[in-house]
């Protein structure tokens, strides 16, 4: 995600992307500026406490231990990343990953959580995907014991 902004401080622009921003242009740009800005890969590597998804490679290892996805399971354990520490509703994920009407009822996404589940967080003390009662699934955030 590229931020631009007219006038701002250098501390906007740092809690920008340390709030998740891949890069930040300031108002005026060169649009040619801006195509090279977002035709770069974001981050090749994301990591959330011991799990390591690689964007290039779609290699994914919880700890030591590599993780085989489909590549639909990829883009579910993807999506979720992409909205660290934010609930996703089911509706959204059907929209982005499955590219479908979430108008539509399926039961694919908590099908594909329960995929996911059993294979990033197997064997692992302390499970990653969270269900959020009413809103959806999560991934990061204020975690709950239990």
């Amino acid at each position: 995600m590229i931020l631009l902004s007219g006038e701002t401080t250098v501390e906007e622009r740092v809690r920008g992307l340390n709030d998740g921003a891949d890069d930040f242009v300031v108002k005026p740009f060169a649009f040619a500026e801006l195509l090279a800005r977002g035709n770069r890969p974001s981050r090749d590597v994301a990591v959330f406490e011991d799990l390591e998804v690689n964007r290039v490679t779609h290699e994914v290892r919880r700890g030591s231990r590599a993780i085989e996805l489909s590549p639909k399971e990829y883009a579910l354990l993807e999506y979720l990343l992409r909205n660290l520490g934010h609930p996703v509703c089911r509706s959204k994920i059907i929209e982005e990953v499955w590219q479908m009407e979430a108008d539509r009822l399926t039961n694919v996404v908590d099908v594909y959580i329960n995929y996911l589940r059993r294979k990033i967080d197997a064997g692992c003390e302390r499970a990653l995907i969270r269900t959020i009662r009413g809103v959806g699934y999560q991934i990061g955030g204020n975690q709950v014991p239990g």
